[in-house]
């Protein structure tokens, strides 16, 4: 390694503590078995929009032949973080986390356009933050949806000059009463308590997906477990860390290590339970993100042990026999987060199941449909085309009644997909067809 590092060609362009390390990058043997699981190198076709292509620019900006600059920021910003070539790779590379670290140097070192860097600055470092505000510009939305004002503005082609018609069309219902008045609540179980956990309800899945969890915390009620909603709990911090800001992305876990481990502790809780594949996937990150961290770094390893996404939670709790038994066939579609991040890919299925599904499997479910945070915004044109290819899948899946998923990204990125082809099939999340059933 010592003959490797004196290489270099000069002093790297990396700095300060979020730089991705050669105990990262160095991993990587540059076998190319990541390229075809890889989304964007199967649209794009390049090298440098491939895993083994951006830790290539990696190590070049590391070693200083490489500025942070456009065409690192581009490649970069491309991709999904669906984790897929992790699944692949052969030798372990953390590939996330390099990604993070990569994008945190370019908010460090890359002068992003005035108008996107103060759009960005106030989404991830104040919204996603402040519940108050989340729930405050949620009934602004509410209301343009709800008064007639969407309708007018759509009509007015305004949004088609501006070119946000398609991204405007993306944002999902919100929901009549939101998910921000649950949290400190405790759902007492149905019949005898067979487990007690702790619910993380997400950030912006409080004011788009509110019915989803309240169905969660109802499910998992009628199965006997009481449902502890942690007051003082607050996002994840994984779209903050998916973003570059890995700054905020340990606030937030530091926060809410602070607010739910004691209560885990206190009450003996089996599992802090989570319906996003996401936010579970970073609340089991947690150790990683806060490393080095005398105060938090053990507190981390201890509240992430106990993180279960709500599937795997109730795979492993074992399901009542339910009131009534689906009928009907059931095509299930793996979230990356779950899937490549977590690893849980069997409970979805035992318990659709269980409940009387009769499963349709997908052609490459290894593959992500694009939806990715923010990523279908922020690069709205690559996002449909990696949906494009996710719908050709499931139309090749053939006959089905309805199309289940186990994150809200996903569910709202299919059920767009869906309705612009002309499709009238139904996009539901696990919990919603197993809540029907109790």
């Amino acid at each position: 390694m010592s003959e490797l590092v004196q290489l270099k060609a000069g002093p790297s362009n990396f700095s300060g503590q979020d730089k991705p390390t050669w105990e990262l990058y160095s991993t990587c043997i540059h076998c190319g078995l990541c390229l075809n699981h890889c989304p964007t190198y199967r649209v794009l076709g390049t090298e440098m929009d491939s895993p083994r292509g951006r830790i290539y620019q990696v190590l070049q900006v590391d070693e200083g032949k490489l500025p942070i600059g456009d065409s690192f920021a581009t490649h970069i910003d491309r991709c999904l973080g669906c984790l897929a070539c992790e699944t692949a790779c052969p030798s372990g590379v953390q590939y996330g986390h390099i990604v993070e670290r990569a994008r945190a140097q370019i908010e460090t070192h890359y002068k992003r356009g005035w108008l996107e860097t103060k759009l960005r600055r106030y989404f991830f470092t104040r919204m996603l933050r402040d519940f108050q505000l989340l729930s405050d510009r949620g009934k602004l939305l509410r209301f343009y949806q709800r008064s007639g004002l969407q309708q007018l503005v759509r009509a007015s082609g305004v949004l088609h000059l501006l070119g946000l018609a398609k991204l405007e069309r993306l944002m999902p219902p919100l929901d009549t009463e939101f998910f921000f008045t649950n949290i400190g609540m405790l759902i007492p179980a149905e019949g005898a308590v067979r487990a007690r956990v702790s619910f993380h309800a997400g950030c912006v899945a409080n004011i788009v997906s509110a019915e989803l969890n309240r169905a969660t915390v109802r499910l998992l009620a009628r199965n006997g477990v009481e449902v502890h909603v942690t007051a003082r709990q607050r996002c994840c911090g994984a779209l903050q860390a998916h973003a570059g800001y890995l700054e905020d992305a340990r606030l937030m876990a530091r926060r809410n290590v602070d607010a739910i481990l004691p209560e885990v502790k206190k009450l003996s809780l089996d599992a802090i339970v989570t319906n996003a594949a996401g936010c579970g996937a970073n609340l089991k990150d947690y150790p990683a993100l806060l490393q080095g961290e005398q105060q938090y770094e053990a507190k981390a390893r201890e509240f992430s042990a106990k993180v279960k996404d709500v599937t795997e939670f109730l795979a492993e709790l074992g399901l009542r026999e339910p009131v009534r038994r689906m009928k009907g066939k059931v095509a299930f579609q793996d979230p990356c987060h779950l899937n490549h991040a977590q690893k849980v890919r069997t409970p979805p299925r035992e318990l659709l199941r269980f409940v009387g599904a009769e499963l349709v499997e997908l052609p490459h479910p290894e593959q992500c449909c694009g939806s990715a945070g923010t990523y279908n915004v922020t690069q709205h044109e690559l996002s449909m085309k990696v949906l494009a290819a996710k719908l050709d899948d499931i139309d090749a899946a053939g006959r089905f009644d309805v199309l289940a998923t186990a994150n809200v990204g996903c569910l709202l990125q299919l059920r767009a997909g869906l309705e612009s082809r002309g499709r009238d099939v139904p996009v539901k999340h696990v919990v919603e067809l197993l809540e029907e059933c109790y």
